[in-house]
């Protein structure tokens, strides 16, 4: 029997506002930080997710995770959470600045936390998330560090 390992990348968009602005910051190092992105009006972007999960393929369905439940996963958690909201305004930035790299790791650590309820992952892992905020700036995160990095 194949016990091959396969990494499956699922792509999907929303769009969102924010501002970047640390309160416990005086407002001219606030401006030197974040320069135009901490305009009081904020800014928005259309954001590239590319979720990124990894096992081996099931003998049974050929697949090493659902599509349907992966993309429901998604919507449901993220999608929903995200689309065509002021970053600022949630509840997962009140003692966080939203930038991107922030919003990448919120998104990873809410998708592993649903990760076990989804039936056809048993054997498979999220791997990685990875954000597009402009043409020019990604930013990816694959849980915490190995304890030699740090």
């Amino acid at each position: 029997m194949r016990k091959d390992f396969v990494h499956l990348t699922r792509r999907y968009w929303f769009s969102a506002s924010h501002r970047l602005h640390n309160p416990g910051l005086p407002d001219g190092e606030n401006q030197q930080t974040y320069g135009k992105c901490n305009n009081p009006g904020g800014h928005g972007h259309n954001y590239f997710l590319e979720v990124t999960v990894a096992g081996p393929v099931d003998f049974r369905t050929g697949m090493v995770v659902n599509l349907a439940e992966l993309d429901e996963c998604v919507r449901t958690q993220i999608l929903e959470r995200f689309d065509e909201m002021s970053l600022n305004d949630l509840s997962n930035f009140q003692s966080l600045v939203p930038t991107t790299e922030n919003l990448c790791v919120e998104i990873y650590c809410i998708l592993r936390k649903r990760w076990g309820h989804l039936p056809s992952a048993r054997q498979a892992y999220l791997e990685q998330v990875r954000l597009e905020e402009t043409s020019s700036n990604f930013f990816e995160y694959r849980g915490e560090r190995p304890a030699q990095a740090q």
